[in-house]
């Protein structure tokens, strides 16, 4: 390591410690929440129309597809 970057580590040491030991905090009173009192209430009434949804089943039939792959082995390949 460069003596440079030896000393500005020395040195910000020496200012935290310093720091530290210079600041003094005392709590002189204990905190509180404070007392919360709900009383009575009312929740909000909607009306609505909405509209209906019926639900059916029915069968449908769907045409098949028939494959024949080529008689030659000549397919190309990738």
């Amino acid at each position: 390591m460069k003596t440079g970057t030896i000393l500005a580590i020395a040195i910000a040491a020496i200012v935290a410690v310093v720091g530290v030991y210079m600041i003094d905090i005392d709590q002189t009173e204990e905190a509180a929440l404070p007392d919360v009192t709900i009383e009575g209430g009312n929740l909000p009434e909607f009306d609505a129309e909405v509209g209906s949804v019926e639900v059916t089943e029915e069968t449908v039939t769907v045409p098949g597809i028939e494959i024949t792959p080529p008689e030659n082995d000549d397919i190309a390949s990738n």
